[in-house]
């Protein structure tokens, strides 16, 4: 897959290139969860859970009439809920196919990685996982109009 350019995921990538410090960009990941879109209190239930996270984290999705499908999240951590914030803000607003093919580059340019133990890193994958099986239900959903 060829990796293009993206102009979200180069937003994001600007955005974080404006600190040197690994601190700061820590606390502006931190920020980020602030930007989150809140996830319906009624979606707060197990089946929205995402498995295989560290921390408690809830993703929903919807797919609008404009064909696109737009993320919710929520965590109890603050840096991963600025991650949940990161790949909605990155996935959402794209149909699904869209998402299906998006290669998350921004993820390694910002180096959110290294900010991760290896159980929050596994729950990173965990939440884009579950971000691109709601893009394949949309998918099949939209297929069958």
């Amino acid at each position: 897959m060829t990796q293009q350019k993206d102009s979200v995921q180069e937003e994001i990538i600007a955005d974080f290139e404006m600190f040197d410090d690994p601190d700061d960009r820590l606390q502006y990941l931190i920020d980020m969860a602030e930007c989150c879109e809140e996830i319906n209190p009624q979606h707060k239930t197990e089946q929205y859970l995402i498995d295989g996270c560290q921390s408690r984290v809830w993703i929903d999705a919807r797919l609008e009439d404009d064909g696109k499908v737009y993320f919710s999240a929520d965590a109890d951590a603050l840096i991963v809920k600025g991650i949940a914030g990161l790949l909605t803000r990155a996935l959402g607003g794209r149909t699904p196919e869209e998402i299906l093919h998006t290669e998350l580059y921004f993820i390694d340019r910002i180096g959110i990685r290294s900010y991760l133990s290896p159980t929050r890193a596994n729950g990173l994958g965990e939440m884009l996982s579950q971000m691109k099986r709601y893009a394949v239900a949309f998918s099949a959903t939209t297929a069958n109009r």
